[in-house]
C-alpha cells in the first residue's frame, strides 16, 4: 500500500532541465506513492523532458510567473495534501514526510518550510535575499498579526481547503506572500518546519531578480494590505493630512489676520482630505470585513 497516494507534489518549474529531474526523484523517493506534477512555466530548455524522464506528470502554463504556474496547479490538481516547492533542487526533500505528518497530525491547513542555511559563508541565501525576506516577514507579521519566521519561502504543505478556497492573483514569487496573509486573515492553523536550504546543482541559476521580483513582493504587499485592511491604510493618510493640516494653521502667522490667506485655505483643504480618506477606510472597511468572511465561507466548504 502506498502511504502518500493522497498526496500531490507540485513543482512549478522555469528553465530547471539541470536541477528538475533529482528533484522528482527525490520527491517520489521520499513520498512514495504521491504524484508529482511539473508544471512547466515556459521553458526554453529541456525541462518538460527531464521531467517525463523522471516519471512527473507534466503540465504547460504559457503564462509566465510562479504564481501563475501555481495558481493554474491549484485548479487543476485534485488532492487531499498538496506539498508545493521549487523544482532547483534548493529544498530538502528529506523534509516532505514529517511536514505532512504535521499537517495531517496537528489537523493544520498549511505548514511552512523554514529556510536554514548551515553554511552562512556560501552564496545559498544570498545576503539580499536574507534581508528582503526579513523586511517582508516583519512587515507581514505586523500588519497581519502573522506568527510566519519565513513568508517568502517556497516550500509549503497545504490541506485540500486551503488550496481550493486561496484567491490568488499574484504572477510571481509575490505569491507566497498572499498565502501567508491568506492564512492568517482567516486564521487558520498553521505551523512551521525548519528544513535545510542547500545549493543548486552546478551550472543551474536562480531566477529570482533581488531588485525587480523584491519591488514586485513589495508592490504586492502594500496592495494586500490597502485591500484587507483599509481602516489602517486610510486611517494612517487620514491621520497624516491631519497633522498637515493642523501644522499649517499653527505655524502660521496669519492666524491674528481676520483675512483669509492662502496658508488658511491649504489647512482647510488638508482638513476636508483627512475627512474624506477616513470616510472611504470606513466604507472600505465594511467591504473588505464582508470579502474575508465570504473566503471563510468558501474555506469552510472544503473537508480538511
Amino acid at each position: 500500500m502506498n502511504k502518500y497516494e493522497h498526496v500531490a507534489v507540485i513543482l512549478p518549474c522555469f528553465n530547471e532541465e539541470i536541477a528538475i529531474g533529482q528533484v522528482v526523484a527525490d520527491m517520489k523517493e521520499a513520498l512514495p506513492g504521491a504524484i508529482v506534477y511539473v508544471y512547466d512555466n515556459a521553458s526554453s530548455d529541456r525541462t518538460q523532458e527531464v521531467a517525463n524522464h523522471a516519471g512527473a506528470h507534466v503540465r504547460y502554463e504559457p503564462a509566465k510567473g510562479k504564481g501563475s504556474a501555481v495558481r493554474r496547479a491549484f485548479a487543476d490538481v485534485e488532492a487531499e495534501v498538496y506539498v508545493m516547492l521549487d523544482g532547483d533542487g534548493t529544498y530538502e526533500s528529506g523534509a516532505a514526510p514529517e511536514m505532512v505528518k504535521m499537517l495531517e497530525e496537528m489537523h493544520l491547513d498549511l505548514v511552512t518550510g523554514i529556510r536554514v542555511d548551515n553554511r552562512k559563508s556560501s552564496d545559498t541565501y544570498r545576503v539580499g535575499h536574507r534581508f528582503g525576506n526579513k523586511v517582508f516577514t516583519t512587515a507581514v507579521r505586523k500588519i497581519f498579526s502573522s506568527s510566519c519566521e519565513d513568508v517568502l519561502s517556497g516550500y509549503r504543505v497545504m490541506s485540500r481547503r486551503f488550496v481550493k478556497s486561496f484567491p490568488s492573483t499574484a504572477r510571481g514569487f509575490e505569491i507566497e506572500v498572499e498565502m501567508t496573509a491568506h492564512a492568517s486573515l482567516l486564521r487558520v492553523p498553521t505551523a512551521e518546519y525548519k528544513t535545510v536550504y542547500q545549493d543548486r546543482p552546478p551550472l543551474s541559476t536562480s531566477k529570482l531578480n533581488t531588485y525587480s521580483d523584491g519591488l514586485r513582493i513589495a508592490r504586492a504587499l502594500f496592495r494586500i494590505f490597502r485591500s484587507y485592511s483599509p481602516s489602517r491604510f486610510f486611517g494612517s493618510l487620514s491621520l497624516l493630512s491631519a497633522l498637515i493640516s493642523l501644522a499649517i494653521f499653527v505655524s502660521s502667522e496669519s492666524l491674528r489676520s481676520s483675512q483669509l490667506q492662502p496658508e488658511h485655505l491649504m489647512g482647510v483643504l488638508f482638513a476636508l482630505l483627512s475627512c474624506l480618506l477616513l470616510s472611504v477606510g470606513i466604507i472600505l472597511n465594511a467591504l473588505s470585513r464582508q470579502r474575508v468572511e465570504a473566503l471563510r465561507l468558501a474555506y469552510l466548504r472544503f473537508n480538511s
